[in-house]
């Protein structure tokens, strides 16, 4: 384990020492400022049935700055060593593969799950700087952080496979973000053909959209969890292959 914390930490200060880990934390806590703005200004100009938290996270600003996290945060993880020529010291040291893969997805996913602390403080000061009473319950706000951890559990599990099949950054952000946008669009592939053909619970299964619409509604759903954690693990194994095809060819 003391050589696990160690690249973990490595992989930290790529984050959290460099400009362009606040650089990303920065627009994010923009674009999700914008997104919740948006929802509130909807609240503004009428009634509205659901609560600020699941608006906030249905508005199309959401999923464009959403679906870029992934690619921003794993793209250098594995393809930047490749390039640099670091990833041949590292593989030729004297540690495990699963360690290389562990330390680089938990460091991506501490940085994710930081990503969202200012998220949080946003709903908060709704509640410190007016005297409106909070326009959600506590049930909306756990179900939609969950299913963010749950879904960046998969998504980030995949943008490393990426960075892990070439050395070139820009190659591993847009195969990332291809896969990304692909299975995003199959989330409405029941809601363009309907649900009457075979395969529309599978499409249901594996739709972001109708997780994010159950736990921000409060609905916390096992399937989900399974689903996602699942995802990883398996994306996580093949990630592992690959990085141990390469050092079984050094």
């Amino acid at each position: 384990m003391r050589v696990f914390r160690i690249l973990t930490l490595k992989e930290l200060k790529g984050f959290f020492l460099t400009p362009f880990g606040w650089l990303v934390l920065a627009v994010v806590t923009v674009m999700q400022g914008l997104s919740l703005s948006s929802a509130m200004k909807g609240f503004r100009d009428g009634p509205v049935k659901d609560s600020l938290v699941y608006v906030t996270f249905h508005t199309p600003l959401f999923w464009f700055y959403f679906l870029f996290i992934f690619p921003l945060i794993t793209m250098r993880l594995f393809a930047e060593e490749e390039r640099s020529g670091t990833m041949e010291t590292l593989l030729t040291a004297p540690v495990q593969t699963w360690q290389v893969v562990a330390s680089k997805y938990t460091a991506a996913m501490i940085f994710y799950a930081v990503l969202w602390i200012p998220a949080w403080l946003q709903f908060q000061m709704f509640q410190w700087f007016t005297d409106v009473p909070p326009t959600w319950a506590a049930g909306n706000m756990l179900g939609a952080f969950s299913i963010l951890m749950l879904m960046g559990s998969a998504l980030t599990a995949m943008g490393c496979l990426s960075s892990a099949l070439t050395s070139s950054q820009i190659i591993s952000g847009m195969l990332t973000m291809g896969v990304l946008v692909i299975q995003y669009f199959l989330g409405y592939v029941t809601v363009i053909w309907g649900e009457s053909f075979v395969g529309a619970g599978l499409f249901h299964a594996i739709s972001w959209q109708n997780h994010l619409h159950y736990f921000a509604s409060g609905l916390l759903d096992l399937r989900a969890v399974l689903y996602f954690l699942s995802l990883a693990v398996f994306v996580l194994f093949l990630t592992y292959q690959t990085v141990a095809y390469r050092r079984w060819k050094r």
